[in-house]
């Protein structure tokens, strides 16, 4: 289980190395936590069924909307590996859908919403 965790530990570290240089400070205040499948909880707070697990999710105040008097509290990306995983065992799919999905959820940090990644093409 420990090779499998670093394995995509490294997956998820090199979506990050894709980064501009410039962005990077951006996220000092950003925690990105690895998590095998979104809780019950979290689906419900989502408003998800079962069967729509996310490959990730960004939980916090875009860069735009903070404001001064707003606590410090880190921001988090939660990537979830048992639904990347799960729809798309072949690695290098799996490791192009992981880079899409980390950079997404930093979107989200800088302001872009479901809309707008569509458009791009990021959804």
């Amino acid at each position: 289980m420990a090779h499998r965790d670093a394995a995509f530990r490294r997956l998820v570290d090199e979506a990050l190395a894709l980064l501009p240089e410039g962005f990077r400070p951006w996220l000092d205040n950003v925690v990105i936590q690895i998590e095998d499948w979104p809780s019950q909880d979290l689906m419900e707070e989502e408003g998800l069924e079962p069967g729509e697990e996310p490959y990730g999710l960004y939980l916090g105040t875009p860069l735009l909307e903070h404001h001064p008097d707003d606590l410090a509290l880190p921001e988090r990306i939660l990537i979830f590996r048992g639904p990347l995983e799960a729809d798309f065992p072949d690695p290098e799919e799996l490791r192009d859908e992981v880079a899409v999905t980390v950079l997404h959820e930093i979107a989200h940090h800088f302001g872009l919403d479901e809309d707008r990644l569509r458009e791009l093409g990021w959804d």
